[in-house]
Formats: C-alpha cells, sequence, structure tokens
C-alpha cells in the first residue's frame, strides 16, 4: 500500500469516527454537509490522483451528506404505526398507545 493510499485510509477511518459522534437536530445539515464533503475529497484525491478528483468527491459528498443530515433533522411529531400486526399511536412527548387498527392503513 503506497503512502498516499495508507493517509487516506487513516482519514476515511478519522472521518467515520467523527461521523458517529451525536450531534444536535439543528445541526445535523451542516454536519452531515461536512463529514460528507471531507470524505468525499479524500477518496476522490485517492481514486483519481488529482486535485480534480478531490475537488469533485468533496462536491458530491457534500451534497450528499447534506440530503442525509436534513432527512435525520426531522422532527417526526406524532404518527401511526403498524408493529407486531397492532397499530400504534406515537406522541410527540415519547408516549406510545396501542390504538383502533381502523387508524394504520
Amino acid at each position: 500500500m503506497s503512502p498516499r493510499s495508507s493517509l487516506a485510509v487513516l482519514l476515511v477511518a478519522a472521518t467515520a469516527g467523527f461521523a458517529a459522534a451525536p450531534a444536535s437536530a439543528g445541526s445535523n445539515t451542516a454536519t452531515g454537509a461536512a463529514i460528507g464533503a471531507v470524505t468525499g475529497a479524500v477518496i476522490g484525491g485517492a481514486v483519481t490522483g488529482r486535485a480534480g478528483g478531490a475537488v469533485a468527491g468533496a462536491v458530491v459528498g457534500g451534497v450528499a451528506g447534506a440530503a442525509i443530515g436534513s432527512s435525520t433533522s426531522k422532527n417526526r411529531g406524532s404518527y401511526y404505526y403498524w408493529s407486531g400486526g397492532r397499530c400504534y399511536y406515537h406522541y410527540s412527548s415519547g408516549k406510545v398507545t396501542r390504538v383502533s387498527s381502523s387508524y394504520c392503513y
């Protein structure tokens, strides 16, 4: 393994460890974009061996990371769901209660 590949693997592992750290709901989009951009740049640079590949990887990774982070930021609030053949209602407070199956489609 070349020194460049070793550095890329090390940076990807460090970024993956950073991604596992919890973040507040308001910053998930920005955190996802940052982690995605760094990871994309490292992978793009390692694969192509050129700065252009790193830039392209950063752009693609940033957009993908922002989209993933944004999807985790949404507060679901209250909702109905099926579990074990029964219908439940999940309150925004976190309380869950069993309800009539006519509420779940």
